[in-house]
């Protein structure tokens, strides 16, 4: 036998178990494996449809399942009673208010920011985005009275001005290190081709790096609208019973449970889905900008 194949012959008898185990369950059985993790999490949203157009009468005699074997139990009043709530619909609005502009200025300001750190020569350039880095471990809870008193003075506070600047204040660190580390990426040739024909730094901005970049600014708009979408702590200090978003509406009707438990169950799953579908919607640019993140 040749040095060669008895080369080949060791190495697959000195393979670890875990590298064996991935090598014979590498096709059909860790796809089903996969999917039934899928479904499995899946299970929980699909049970909050179901249960968002069960008749309330029949909560307790029996879980959500029991609606698709008796179909009768299902009924779209749990809706119109949910249309009906002022209260719902307003906060669901004030949350599209809150979320919408907290993510676009995050990114906006978030990519020249990256892009400046990234491409431009300034004094103080590496101090600037260690401090920025720095700003990454500051918990949100150490800010929140500071920032009650802040608001109090400029006269803002309860407002839904107020809890947007809260979450574009926090969002920009993380937002300005993941852009500006995929921005370092990009091609010098790009860069320095662009300047040759005369491109001025706002036009390369908007011509090179925003088009490049789009798989990472997909990424942290998504991460950028599920923290704001679902954010419970950040509302609950800064908003008040005009400006509330959704997730704090939910919160206080669970405190009337048994007098709103029509309204819980289609609010919940409304405030689930929107996310749902902004994630699917740009998961295809998600996926991007994390194989690119993973190359780099």
């Amino acid at each position: 036998m040749s040095y060669a194949s008895s080369d080949i012959v060791t190495g697959a008898i000195n393979r670890s178990l875990p590298s064996r185990i991935a090598a014979r369950t590498g096709g059909g059985a860790l796809r089903i494996f996969l999917i039934v993790v899928a479904l499995a999490w899946l299970i929980p949203t699909f049970g909050l449809l179901v249960e968002s157009f069960r008749d309330p009468a029949q909560y307790a005699n029996g879980g959500w399942w029991d609606a698709i074997v008796h179909p009768a139990q299902l009924t779209v009043a749990n809706y119109q009673s949910l249309v009906h709530n002022s209260t719902m619909v307003s906060s669901f609005f004030n949350t599209i208010k809150i979320t919408v502009p907290a993510t676009l200025l995050v990114i906006l300001i978030g990519s020249a920011a990256g892009y400046a750190f990234a491409w431009m020569e300034f004094p103080g350039r590496d101090w600037l985005f260690l401090a920025v880095v720095a700003l990454l471990v500051i918990p949100i809870q150490i800010a929140l009275i500071p920032m009650v008193k802040l608001y109090g003075v400029l006269g803002i506070s309860g407002s839904i001005l107020s809890v947007i600047l809260f979450h574009v204040g926090f969002g920009l660190p993380f937002a300005i290190f993941l852009l500006r580390n995929y921005f370092a990426g990009i091609p010098r040739d790009l860069m320095e081709a662009a300047r040759m024909d005369g491109a001025s730094e706002g036009r390369i901005f908007f011509k090179v790096i925003l088009p490049l970049g789009m798989p990472a600014i997909a990424s942290l708009g998504i991460f950028q609208f599920l923290w704001v979408w679902n954010d419970l702590l950040v509302a609950l200090v800064f908003s008040n019973s005009s400006s509330q978003p959704l997730t704090v509406a939910l919160a206080s009707q669970t405190r009337q449970f048994g007098s709103s438990i029509d309204i819980l169950a289609p609010g919940a799953f409304l405030s689930l889905i929107v996310p749902l579908i902004v994630f699917l919607g740009f998961q295809r640019f998600f996926v991007q900008g994390v194989m690119a993140g993973s190359v780099k």
